[in-house]
């Protein structure tokens, strides 16, 4: 038998797309032709996993897992390319596998995640040879792990297309999924101002100046103005800050919220499904003005 070298097989796999292991069952079956293991790959596999793996995906799940004692969570997104397989339960079991793997294992990163065993192969070898059978682009693109210093409450939301993992101490389990349940709604970006990125921030002061001085405020008010605008953004954009969805008053933040309870949130994750993918624009009209003209 001819001899089977990671080098043939880093080449299969880059043609075909296929799993690792795959690559190299079809070069021992071909005695090592090249051409005859592509051959034996596409009679398996078809071309679907070649073809998928340049396409945009951007629709897809959040699965969440929390272990048996409450501690641990894990919040993962798995990206298809349209909604329906997003649906298909197959897909849906592959994400749900991995929170719990997450949980279980305590990857670094999607990289690591990624050669994690499962199943009959790995991760990868399992996404690979989904994309075979689904015929659609499919990618782990994120994952969250919490180790909870208080307890965990989690809510998903839209067919799985907004998930949230909340570390929270005091309070109850009902407070917790409603603070869960704000945060799916109103998208905080971080839990106080401490969060928020500082390149935001110099955004949002330096709009506000541009915006007053238009409006011909005297150059000596623009500070002072363009930081009530970024107080008046950190209160948007930060968990503590915001109104409460349920408030009663309309008025009651989430930290007003907590203190009456005597509660606190430590940290939290949130996922909303193709968050800052660009999708490909499809414009019909376009594409069949540009195959007449070809024609003509």
């Amino acid at each position: 038998m001819a001899e089977i070298t990671a080098s043939m097989v880093k080449e299969l796999r880059e043609k075909t797309d296929a799993p690792m292991m795959e690559c190299k069952k079809a070069l021992a079956e071909a005695g090592g032709d090249m051409a005859k293991a592509e051959e034996i790959l596409r009679v398996k596999l078809g071309n679907k996993a070649t073809k998928a793996a340049s396409r945009i995906a951007a629709e897809g799940v959040v699965a969440i897992n929390i272990d048996a004692g409450g501690k641990t969570g894990a919040i993962v997104e798995v990206n298809s390319e349209t909604d329906f397989v997003a649906k298909n339960d197959d897909f849906i079991r592959f994400a749900k596998d991995l929170a719990a793997l997450v949980v279980a294992s305590n990857p670094g990163d999607v990289a690591a995640l990624s050669a994690m065993p499962l199943g009959d192969g790995t991760v990868e070898t399992t996404r690979t040879a989904l994309i075979g059978k689904i015929g659609e682009n499919l990618n782990v693109r994120r994952f969250a792990r919490l180790q909870a210093k208080g307890a965990l409450a989690h809510y998903v939301h839209g067919g799985s297309k907004i998930g949230v993992l909340l570390d929270f101490t005091g309070g109850n389990a009902e407070l917790g999924r409603d603070i869960a349940m704000h945060i799916a709604a109103s998208k905080p970006k971080a839990l106080d101002a401490t969060g928020v990125p500082a390149d935001l921030l110099e955004t949002e002061r330096r709009i506000a100046v541009e915006k007053a001085r238009e409006a011909g405020k005297p150059e000596a008010m623009l500070d002072k103005i363009a930081e009530g605008t970024v107080q008046k953004y950190l209160k948007e954009v930060t968990l503590l800050g915001q109104v409460f969805v349920k408030a009663e008053d309309g008025k009651q933040t989430i930290e007003q919220l907590l203190k009456a309870k005597g509660a606190s949130v430590n940290d939290f994750a949130l996922f909303v499904v193709g968050e800052g993918i660009e999708k490909k624009q499809s414009d019909f009209a376009a594409e069949v003005a540009a195959a007449a003209a070809t024609r003509g």
